[in-house]
C-alpha cells in the first residue's frame, strides 16, 4: 500500500467523524428551537404554556376576548407560562392568541378558540307576560214579576225643577166649614136660639097670668 493512499484513508475518516460530529450537534440543537405553543380555554380561564422559543427576548404574546385585550403584548424568552382569568360572561365569548417568534414569521402562532358560558351563569329566559282575559259578560238584571192580584205602584213622575211640591202642605179652603165642623169644635147645637126664644115666651106668658089672677082677686075681695 502506497504512502498516498493511506493519507486518503485517514483524510476519508476525518471528513466522516467531523460530518457525524455536525449531525449530532444539529440534532441536540434541534428541540431547543421546536416552538411548541400550548395553550387551553375554559369557562373562566385561559391557560398558556408557550415553550422552546430561544433566549432571544423578541417573542411577543397577546390575548384577547370578543377583540378586547386579555394579556396585552408581551415579551417573552423561550419560555412563557401563565393563567388568565376570564370576564363573567353569559354567552360564549371568542379568545385569540397571538404569538411572534423572534426567528421567523414561520414560527408564529394566530389562533381563536370559545369559551363556553359557567353553568349558573346563563341569561335566564325572560318572563312571558300574562295575558290579560276578555271581562265575562254580566247577566242582564232579572225584572221582578208581579203578583196576579197586586197592583205595581206606577212610577213616581219627576218634579220639574223650580216648582214647589204641592204635596209638602195642604193649602187651607176658603169655604166656610159645615154647620157639624163648627158644633163638634164648640160643643153647641144649632137648635140653642130656638129653645132660648121658646124660653122667653114661656116667661113672658107665666108674668101675664099672674099678673091677670092678682088682678082678678083684688076685684073680687
Amino acid at each position: 500500500m502506497t504512502q498516498f493512499s493511506r493519507s486518503w484513508r485517514r483524510a476519508s475518516a476525518s471528513i466522516a467523524v467531523a460530518a457525524t460530529g455536525a449531525l449530532g450537534v444539529g440534532l441536540s440543537a434541534a428541540p431547543a428551537f421546536a416552538h411548541t405553543p400550548n395553550w387551553s380555554v375554559t369557562c373562566s380561564e385561559v391557560s398558556l404554556n408557550l415553550t422552546a422559543y430561544g433566549n432571544s427576548d423578541k417573542n411577543t404574546v397577546t390575548v384577547t376576548v370578543d377583540g378586547k385585550d386579555l394579556l396585552p403584548t408581551e415579551n417573552f424568552r423561550n419560555d412563557f407560562s401563565k393563567k388568565l382569568d376570564l370576564p363573567a360572561h353569559k354567552s360564549e365569548v371568542t379568545v385569540r392568541l397571538v404569538v411572534k417568534a423572534a426567528d421567523g414569521d414561520q414560527f408564529n402562532k394566530d389562533e381563536t378558540k370559545t369559551a363556553p358560558v359557567c353553568e349558573g351563569e346563563e341569561t335566564p329566559p325572560e318572563p312571558t307576560p300574562p295575558q290579560e282575559s276578555a271581562p265575562e259578560p254580566s247577566a242582564p238584571e232579572e225584572t221582578p214579576e208581579a203578583t196576579p192580584g197586586e197592583d205595581t205602584p206606577a212610577p213616581e213622575a219627576p218634579t220639574p225643577a223650580g216648582e214647589a211640591s204641592t204635596s209638602a202642605a195642604a193649602v187651607p179652603s176658603s169655604q166656610p166649614s159645615p154647620a157639624g165642623d163648627d158644633l163638634a169644635e164648640t160643643g153647641a147645637s144649632s137648635s140653642t136660639p130656638l129653645i132660648a126664644g121658646a124660653a122667653g115666651v114661656v116667661l113672658v106668658a107665666g108674668a101675664g097670668i099672674m099678673w091677670a089672677s092678682r088682678k082678678r082677686r083684688s076685684a073680687q075681695g
